[in-house]
């Protein structure tokens, strides 16, 4: 008798010890869970590195669309980090030549047509660019998403296939940007901005920019297509479809010069 309640002894706290191992395997896995889950600011982050890169060159094409017509325009844009960017306007032919430069906090925009360098100041940056639904700080970027405003993670919610992680971003009391408030919604997998909401100080919805045809492009995943509405005209839009990336391509910063800027083909 006395041997078999030692064995029955021995079973339960073997039994004891097998339960206290798998709870804490269990809180082990979800510390790791909860760790790996990063803070909204790095999610933007890691979202604008992956869209620009340490620098890129893509090849692109406009399509501004309203209820009687369409039109066109080819873009070549370089960029380097977050202070340069040069983008050209290869069509159509009318507006040919014409380029936009970002170096730093200075922007330009050089006009062929009547040969004029324009200087362009941060009252411009909500405006149409090119007549287009995105804006001139959509194109230049002269504000920043990491920078220029905080990061509130909303949770996560499932846009069309994505699963994603829902940030708002508040502007910062001291920056220049255009927007009072952005909801963006970021891909979880492999941070691909999927869908973004721009509100006007009033918390009003200006326009609503939708991501789609996510593909690889070298190391890094981006969408193909992005499609931009605005919110009182829903029969209106951009679409902007890109045809080439590369990324962490050779380029000086000189390249980035008013005097390239007339030359650039």
């Amino acid at each position: 008798m006395y041997k078999i309640k030692c064995i029955l002894l021995i079973l339960c706290l073997l039994a004891c010890r097998d339960v206290a191992c798998r709870v804490s395997d269990t809180g082990v896995s979800n510390e790791k869970n909860v760790a790996q889950t990063p803070s909204a600011t790095e999610i933007v982050r890691r979202a604008d590195q992956n869209r620009r890169g340490n620098s890129s060159y893509s090849e692109l094409t406009m399509t501004i669309v309203r209820p009687t017509w369409t039109r066109e325009i080819g873009i070549k844009a370089w960029s380097k980090g977050t202070d340069f960017s040069l983008t050209l306007i290869t069509a159509p032919a009318r507006d040919r030549g014409q380029t936009f430069l970002k170096r730093g906090r200075d922007l330009w925009n050089w006009q062929p047509s009547i040969n004029r360098m324009i200087r362009m100041s941060s009252s411009v940056m909500g405006q149409s660019w090119m007549g287009s639904d995105f804006t001139n700080d959509d194109m230049v970027r002269e504000s920043s998403t990491v920078n220029d405003y905080t990061h509130q993670l909303a949770g996560n919610e499932r846009v069309r296939e994505f699963d994603c992680y829902k940030i708002i971003l508040t502007p910062k009391e001291d920056a220049a940007v255009v927007w009072g408030k952005l909801i963006t919604w970021i891909c979880i997998r492999d941070f691909v901005e999927i869908k973004t909401e721009s509100y006007d100080e009033d918390g009003e919805l200006v326009n609503t920019m939708n991501a789609y045809d996510v593909r690889a492009w070298g190391n890094r995943r981006l969408p193909a297509r992005m499609e931009i509405i605005p919110a009182e005209r829903p029969n209106q839009r951009t679409v902007m479809t890109v045809t080439k990336y590369e990324f962490d391509i050779a380029i000086e910063d000189s390249f980035f010069s008013q005097q390239n800027m007339q030359r650039v083909q």
